[in-house]
């Protein structure tokens, strides 16, 4: 348990390394309390999750008259701190308190937390402006956009709004027979996990994800904070996905693996709909899909941009320079025919091609 409580002196932030005493994590929930659909990575919660071991993950805390008023999280590996990513923002600011002040202490504490080291990257939805980064030097880029459904429209009034192929894709998948239910007992994560790394093998697209069958595990039992859903047929797990959520705020669409030989099955489109109906059953409002690509498009919603700010401190700003060589290819790519396009991504490699 973190050592850390309200500073006796008058202090604009507080720094932590792991969870909370009671009274500072009360005083954390209440912000939570005030804000829209805040995230699980946002909250208390962030410190329990399994994948940040040997990442040093770290929490800043603005403070006002010992009151939270704003929050930002993120891990400390070698050489790089970051907060977040593209599809996933890990901050969240209390609207009823002056915004300036919290980004101010905000962007101490992250500073603090970065010593020396010579990258920082922040993400954040765009509406939520952090431009006050920007006076320390962080420059400020679009991320991505990312789909989120209004769950207070109800289910079915959702599902109304998929693509036509979307829905009859849900529909050939139960007529295929498939069949969702949560992951509850060790044979569940196992089967689950055999699916995943199946999955990192297929010769269908490059798979960057990692999982450890421990860290499998610790997730299964986090139920009070994540679920892992799982698509069976003929009593077989062909496909998975997970989702994570902090107790009346925001859901997230966290992860997704699936068998190649079952896909035509429609297995995956059945899963992302099943989460949307528990999703509302359970009274949340908000799901992010943590990504705004074809596919989930399809299924509605609304695409909501994020940003990064960036302090880049090596020498020459060297991955500065890499983000400008990305936009100009990305520029050239846009007006250039597909074959010639792919042939350069991959003469790029994988560090700028993929980006492009």
């Amino acid at each position: 348990m973190n050592d850390v409580s309200f500073p006796q002196e008058t202090r604009s932030f507080l720094l932590l390394h792991e969870f909370p005493q009671k009274k500072l994590e009360k005083s954390w929930r209440d912000l939570l309390a005030r804000v829209d659909a805040p995230s699980l990575y946002e909250a208390p919660e962030f410190f329990l999750e399994p994948h940040w071991a040997g990442r040093c993950p770290f929490a800043v805390l603005a403070l006002s008259n010992h009151a939270v008023t704003a929050v930002l999280t993120g891990v400390h590996p070698r050489g790089h701190v970051i907060c977040g990513l593209p599809s996933r923002p890990q901050v969240c600011v209390d609207p009823s308190f002056e915004t300036s002040k919290s980004c101010s202490a905000l962007q101490e504490g992250l500073l603090l937390e970065a010593g020396h080291t010579k990258l920082i990257d922040v993400f954040a939805w765009h509406f939520s402006s952090l431009h006050d980064l920007e006076q320390k030097g962080f420059r400020t880029t679009p991320a991505a956009a990312n789909i989120v459904l209004d769950l207070t429209r109800g289910a079915d009034a959702l599902f109304d709004k998929f693509d036509k192929a979307r829905k009859g894709a849900i529909r050939s998948a139960i007529k295929n027979g498939i069949q969702v239910s949560q992951a509850t007992t060790d044979d569940d994560t196992a089967a689950y996990y055999e699916v995943f790394k199946s999955w990192t093998r297929t010769k269908r697209k490059k798979i960057h994800a990692s999982l450890s069958f421990d860290v499998a595990k610790e997730i299964q039992k986090l139920q009070g904070t994540h679920r892992q859903f799982l698509a069976r047929y003929r009593g077989k797990v062909i496909a998975a996905s997970t989702v994570r959520f902090y107790p009346g705020g925001l859901i997230e669409y966290s992860s997704n693996c699936s068998l190649d030989e079952f896909i035509t099955l429609r297995p995956n489109d059945l899963l992302l709909w099943k989460t949307i109906e528990w999703a509302y059953a359970q009274g949340f409002k908000r799901y992010s899909l943590g990504a705004a690509h074809p596919f989930l498009r399809k299924f509605g919603g609304t695409p909501v941009p994020t940003d990064r700010y960036r302090l880049d401190r090596t020498l020459f700003r060297r991955h500065q320079m890499v983000d400008f060589v990305v936009d100009v290819g990305r520029t050239f790519l846009r007006n250039t025919p597909a074959p010639l396009a792919t042939m350069v991504r991959k003469a790029l490699g994988r560090k700028i091609g993929n980006h492009l």
